[in-house]
């Protein structure tokens, strides 16, 4: 099963590339697929591409709801 899951940027690089934030795990990911993203912005993060950018609130209740159904480690979970 395949899974996209939101993450905050944390830093935005040359050549449409960021590093992302999930529960202090920080990856490289992809900026291609989405324009005008800045540092604290959440994106869905998939197979190292950002789909699309997310509203802080919507991405709170999701990473919430998922750490709930067990689908986080206790490093993910949002604060």
């Amino acid at each position: 099963m395949c899974l996209a899951i939101p993450a905050r940027v944390v830093e935005v690089a040359e050549n449409d590339q960021a590093i992302v934030d999930l529960g202090g795990v920080r990856k490289d990911v992809s900026l291609a697929l989405v324009e005008d993203v800045q540092v604290g912005d959440y994106v869905i993060v998939h197979v190292g591409y950002a789909l699309t950018r997310l509203d802080p609130e919507e991405a709170e209740k999701t990473l919430a709801l998922m750490a709930e159904a067990g689908m986080l480690s206790d490093a993910e979970s949002p604060a």
